[in-house]
């Protein structure tokens, strides 16, 4: 297996640090607002990365944090913390944002058949691990104490910009002067460990005792102090969204490496692409968003867009667009209805020795793409090409279930129905003569729909369709 490594820049051959057991880290959200479908392109994309191991033979331990503390508005410590920035938002406690968040993530995260994490571990709940960690790496020498905050001092740890490519030098006489909050902090890339309750944190709702006063934590440090406590000193993979490359990984490389004195803190670095909407990055700043609830509106299968992920390889930017989610949205039915049809035409039959080659063959091509730095729009391509082989339906069946296993599409689940695509196109196209008072067309084509074995019933947000007994 072959993967593409942020910090070599490198496609390398995958080596685990203690094969076959490979320790996996996903940075979680932050849990002050909906979580939207650019998220989801990166958890779908981290969902792919641990069916793929497990289907290799790895035994994968995949962990992911919850950010419910300590993340602020921007990321180079300014700005409001993004807890108490969702509170005031939706006038609720800090604690009922997180908790509400947090439950809205995993809802979306189950509609896009995302297997949970191994362990799934909150900021809030790891305060004392966080605080031993920072002991740690204090005493190691790296840090300084200002009025408001303890830094981590990135100029006395060697390397700090390799990550990033950055140069942190050159950071400091950007042309852009740096936003800095603290007039004591004392180099731009430094970053806060532990934030005190004082100034325009005095009234911070969450704050925990501490070494350096009452207070809270750093967003960067958390990921540390779990990755430790739940995979060790070191990992294989660490993932998140290429947004995390300049400042959040970095630091947790400095803060892990300068604590524990091992090298690598991660072995593989890997990083997801953006969601765009018209080519700009899809965002909560930008309110250009859709959750899981505006795919729901517009009647499209949440696995369609998990479908629509996998067309574009993780590395590369993605523009979402509702036709672009229609149309997988089409291809995903496609593919219910031929394990619908296998299912019915699954008899075995002896097989000839070209056709035995050809279904080791499609096997041979997938698992060669997956394990190329997880390449799934080839992975996809062989799918199709299998389906319209002539290899026996109970082999192409037994393909399609096998390739699932990766690519999480729930085709071996099981379905009352599954609506053909030319039903779905009918109800579409009914109710788009619904909302241009064409109720003559409305007409004809429900009594179409219904001669198909199915019944429409209007809604709210547009239609549901039925099978008729």
């Amino acid at each position: 297996m072959k993967l593409y490594n942020t910090l070599s820049r490198l496609t390398e051959d995958f080596r685990p640090l203690n094969p076959p057991y490979v320790t996996l880290y996903c940075c979680g959200p932050t849990v002050y607002d909906f979580s939207h479908i650019g998220h989801y392109r990166t958890y779908v994309g981290n969902d792919v990365i641990r069916k793929t191991l497990t289907y290799l033979g790895y035994k994968v331990k995949h962990v992911m944090n919850i950010t419910d503390v300590g993340h602020l508005s921007d990321d180079a410590d300014a700005g409001e913390d993004k807890m108490e920035k969702g509170a005031k938002k939706y006038k609720k406690t800090v604690w009922d944002v997180a908790e509400f968040y947090t439950d809205f993530f995993f809802k979306a995260n189950d509609a896009f058949n995302i297997n949970r994490p191994d362990i799934v571990c909150k900021a809030t709940k790891h305060i004392g691990d966080i605080i031993n960690l920072i002991k740690k790496i204090e005493k190691k020498g790296f840090t300084y104490m200002t009025d408001e905050a303890l830094y981590f001092d990135v100029t006395k740890f060697d390397g700090y910009d390799r990550l990033s490519g950055q140069n942190t030098d050159e950071k400091k006489q950007a042309v852009r002067e740096e936003v800095v909050v603290d007039k004591n902090k004392k180099h731009p890339a430094d970053f806060v460990l532990w934030f005190k309750r004082t100034g325009r944190f005095k009234n911070h709702t969450m704050h925990w005792d501490s070494p350096w006063g009452d207070g809270f934590p750093g967003w960067h440090i958390e990921c540390s102090a779990m990755s430790m406590k739940y995979l060790g000193d070191q990992i294989d993979i660490h993932t998140g969204g290429v947004d995390h490359i300049p400042l959040h990984h970095p630091n947790e490389i400095a803060q892990s490496e300068s604590a524990t004195g091992k090298h690598p803190f991660v072995k593989y670095w890997v990083h997801h692409n953006f969601l765009l909407v018209d080519n700009q990055k899809m965002s909560k700043s930008l309110n250009n968003f859709f959750t899981i609830e505006d795919i729901k509106k517009n009647r499209i299968h949440p696995l369609a867009i998990r479908l629509l992920f996998l067309q574009t390889h993780y590395r590369k930017e993605m523009n979402f667009t509702w036709e672009s989610a229609r149309s997988a949205q089409e291809a995903y039915y496609r593919l219910k209805e031929y394990v619908s049809v296998l299912k019915n035409q699954s008899e075995r039959v002896n097989l000839s020795q070209e056709k035995m080659e050809k279904i080791e063959k499609f096997k041979q091509n997938f698992v060669a793409a997956v394990s190329s730095d997880f390449q799934l729009p080839q992975a996809l391509a062989v799918v199709w090409q299998m389906i319209k082989s002539n290899i026996p339906s109970a082999d192409k069946l037994d393909l399609l279930f096998d390739f699932d296993n990766i690519l999480g599409l729930g085709l071996n689940e099981l379905e009352t129905y599954t609506i053909p695509q030319t039903v779905n196109q009918l109800a579409e196209r009914r109710l788009k003569a619904r909302l241009e008072k064409d109720f003559g067309k409305s007409d004809e084509l429900r009594k179409k729909i219904e001669s198909f074995g199915y019944t429409i019933i209007d809604t709210e947000n547009g239609f549901d369709l039925k099978k008729r007994n």
